[in-house]
């Protein structure tokens, strides 16, 4: 494997777990990840790579596996928990948008607030002490909108406000065990969850307006952000939520 961003070696024999790590944002995460030397578990509902035929879109596909996977299913977590075998990073990527107005319904507020609050406080809570024992980290997904609201998604708003709030409150908590907790908090990235508002011309429009830099971003954004928070050079960094968002958030 080539080392093609300098940290490979510092990261070598690390094992890392990224839920949603199956497409999306967290895809480029477990990539990226998985190029820097860590043995990544993937975990999601959703492959959007085929490991088989396309090992090397995967980074190192011996350090890649996917396993599907539902955040919510407290049994499964627990289960998964059990087989692991150290963890040093996870990476709280997954995550649900519901369009059309139906996270104003109470069934559809549920399921966002389920998967993208409830399982990200499982799998920490889980995984915890895998990570103080090797005084690991955590990265949750935050959003643009953990610090205003949409009128399109309520339960995704609130779910990733929330969201923001466990991340310090578990920095404060773990901090005594070594474990460092941040928030990545992406803008309009090119992905599948953004391509109705990047594919309508009358939400893409004034969107871009509002990007200082004048530019989507690549889920390679998210990613370079995700590596630094779980480097040692963000060592006396925790408790923080760091915006990709090409400056969308303070325009």
């Amino acid at each position: 494997m080539s080392i093609e961003n300098g940290h490979q070696d510092g990261h070598r024999g690390k094992v890392a777990v990224v839920t949603g790590g199956g497409s999306g944002l967290g895809l480029a995460c477990a990539r990226r990840l998985a190029s820097q030397g860590f043995r990544v578990h993937a975990l999601g509902k959703d492959l959007e790579i085929n490991l088989e035929t396309e090992p090397a879109a995967a980074g190192n596909d011996a350090a890649f596996t996917f396993t599907d996977f539902d955040v919510t299913d407290e049994a499964t977590v627990l289960a998964f928990a059990s087989r692991l075998d150290g963890l040093d990073v996870l990476i709280n990527a997954a995550g649900l948008i519901l369009h059309d107005m139906a996270e104003y319904a109470p069934t559809g507020f549920r399921r966002v607030i389920d998967v993208n609050l409830n399982g990200s406080q499982l799998m920490a809570w889980s995984l915890h002490d895998h990570l103080k024992a090797r005084r690991g980290c955590v990265v949750n997904f935050a959003s643009m909108w953990s610090t205003f609201g949409s009128g399109r998604n309520p339960a995704y708003s609130a779910s990733k406000g929330a969201v923001l709030q466990l991340t310090r409150s578990l920095a404060v908590g773990w901090a005594a065990d070594g474990i460092r907790v941040n928030a990545v908090a992406p803008g309009w990235i090119k992905t599948r969850m953004s391509v109705n508002a990047m594919s309508d011309p009358v939400r893409a429009e004034p969107i871009m307006r509002r990007i200082p830099l004048g530019q989507w971003g690549e889920p390679e954004d998210i990613a370079a952000a995700v590596s630094f928070l779980v480097s040692p050079e963000a060592r006396y960094v925790t408790g923080a939520m760091l915006p990709v968002d090409g400056g969308y958030s303070i325009s």
